[in-house]
């Protein structure tokens, strides 16, 4: 994967020790495609490369966290050679976020639907504004979650709690994500105020014993994500190919409940 890309679908601010990356694609609510993908990806490896920044905040830009991935994406009849390698990437997203040597924490606002949810609980830390929706809403255009969300929401629900979530597909208020297990915290007040109270008690702390603590655990834990990641990408290709997909995809469009047969 060539790592020299460059996008204006992602914003780098620095501020001290904490870097933020802000998804900016506000038309389409930040939905994911391969250049926000990309873009995400080499600014987080190059991130991981700085011995200056401690903290990484992943936000979106404007109404949402992020909405998904993108609807033209699951729209074009790419084959198997074509969508592939997107499913490489996003794995890559995932992998590279979830190891890295830095405290992640995602800020989000609006929704976090699909792959943008699977993109946050990919970070250590998750804030939410208390008028945020969250779902694993996969289900819905008949396809399974991708970005490691198997992974992540077995480890935070446990398996049953977990397959309750994917199979229900529901949006979920912020409070009700709480209490599940699936979010850290809920902005009391406003998300940024919390955000960097947050960030400033964390770095008022010994954080390389704490980035330390991060490393065993994904060191351990990464060949569970990687092989999890594999699973996702070859059973979504064989998701997309199925007529119930192709019935959700056709009754999101025409903003109608799906009729779905099984098969």
């Amino acid at each position: 994967m060539s790592l020299n890309f460059v996008t204006d679908k992602v914003n780098l601010r620095v501020d001290g020790r904490v870097a933020t990356l802000e998804m900016n694609r506000p038309e389409s609510l930040n939905a994911m495609d391969i250049d926000l993908i990309k873009g995400l990806v080499c600014n987080l490896k190059e991130i991981s490369e700085s011995d200056d920044i401690d903290i990484v905040v992943l936000t979106g830009k404007g109404r949402a966290f992020s909405a998904g991935g993108d609807i033209k994406t699951m729209l074009s009849n790419m084959n198997e050679s074509d969508f592939l390698p997107v499913m490489d990437w996003i794995s890559e997203l995932i992998i590279t976020l979830y190891s890295m040597p830095k405290i992640t924490i995602s800020a989000v606002s609006g929704a976090a639907a699909g792959l943008g949810f699977s993109l946050a609980l990919a970070t250590d830390y998750i804030i939410v504004d208390k008028t945020s929706k969250l779902a694993m809403n996969f289900i819905g255009i008949g396809l399974i979650p991708d970005g490691g969300a198997h992974f992540f929401l077995e480890k935070r629900l446990g398996e049953t709690k977990a397959k309750q979530v994917i199979w229900d597909g529901k949006a979920m208020g912020a409070e009700e994500a709480l209490k599940l297990g699936l979010i850290q915290e809920v902005a009391e007040g406003e998300l940024q105020e919390a955000l960097e109270a947050r960030c400033s008690d964390w770095l008022s702390r010994p954080v390389q014993a704490m980035i330390k603590t991060k490393k065993i655990l994904a060191e351990k834990n990464r060949p569970q994500l990687l092989k999890i990641l594999e699973l996702e990408k070859h059973a979504q290709q064989k998701m997309r190919e199925t007529l119930d997909h192709q019935e959700g995809i056709k009754a999101f469009i025409e903003k109608r409940k799906p009729n779905f047969i099984g098969k």
